[in-house]
């Protein structure tokens, strides 16, 4: 018997026997999402994607593109230049406060400032906030890169300095440069996409080496067994990946980053009295 027909739902919806549940699930979803309004023009409310397939690039509009995105760099090294020996927490922008992440990166900000290290964070909620609290509230630096997204995101308040980019490119470029370690929280796709920009500039030995630690054995057990399939296929030795370490510990993870920095670096940090 054939499926009863919505009347609400699109057409395609409709045809059920046709589309396999990875096709609907992304129809379902993506046709609702709309083109986004920063970055394409639109002459009406269904006008976005005819705007984007008809509407010629030219090379005035790309230069606007190019100082835009050259405005962002300027405004990032003017307000970073003088940060002093730093490291970068990625993490989910979705844990509340309750939560064991939360409290865990929290620890995280707050080892960093018992060490004399400032906190670099995407400047958002959740474990961004949390990071930039415990440094915040341990009389150590606390910076957030803040990123202008279609939801808004808005920068937590823990931060001494917030810098708003609207390139994401731009922000993992001032998040990576101005960082000598990375600490890697449980995150999404946004969390990935950063500990791999850092892992494989540090690979390429375009930066580095400098160290990044991913905090809770359990939540990144699966990665590392598919690292360790990865390197079966010989696709990168074992030995490329030295710079990278798990633990359960803050307190390890900001002490082995420590060990792990020049005594002329070191010399520059400002160690904070325990709170």
């Amino acid at each position: 018997m054939p499926p009863k027909k919505n009347k609400s739902l699109p057409k395609f919806k409709q045809k059920r026997h046709a589309l396999d549940d990875w096709e609907l699930s992304w129809l379902a979803h993506w046709s609702k999402a709309g083109t986004a309004g920063y970055e394409l023009p639109k002459s009406g409310e269904q006008g976005g994607e005819a705007a984007f397939l008809t509407e010629s690039r030219t090379p005035e509009k790309e230069a606007e593109r190019l100082d835009r995105i050259q405005n962002e760099f300027v405004r990032g090294f003017e307000g970073l230049y003088d940060l002093g020996p730093a490291v970068t927490v990625f993490g989910s922008a979705r844990f509340k406060e309750a939560h064991p992440y939360y409290k865990l990166a929290r620890e995280v900000g707050k080892q960093l400032a018992r060490t004399g290290l400032a906190t670099i964070t995407g400047g958002g909620p959740g474990i961004m906030e949390a990071a930039n609290r415990g440094a915040f509230e341990s009389g150590g630096k606390s910076y957030g890169l803040n990123i202008q997204l279609p939801h808004e995101q808005s920068v937590n308040p823990y931060v001494h300095k917030s810098i708003e980019f609207r390139y994401f490119f731009v922000r993992k470029v001032m998040l990576v440069k101005y960082s000598c370690a990375f600490i890697v929280m449980p995150g999404g796709l946004g969390t990935l996409d950063e500990l791999f920009e850092a892992a494989t500039l540090i690979q390429c030995r375009k930066i580095g080496p400098f160290p990044i630690v991913l905090i809770d054995r359990k939540y990144w057990r699966g990665l590392q067994l598919w690292g360790r399939y990865m390197m079966k296929h010989r696709v990168f030795e074992k030995n490329e990946l030295g710079f990278g370490r798990i633990t359960d510990s803050p307190q390890e993870a900001v002490e082995l980053i420590v060990r792990s920095m020049p005594v002329e670096l070191r010399r520059l940090m400002k160690p904070q009295a325990s709170h």
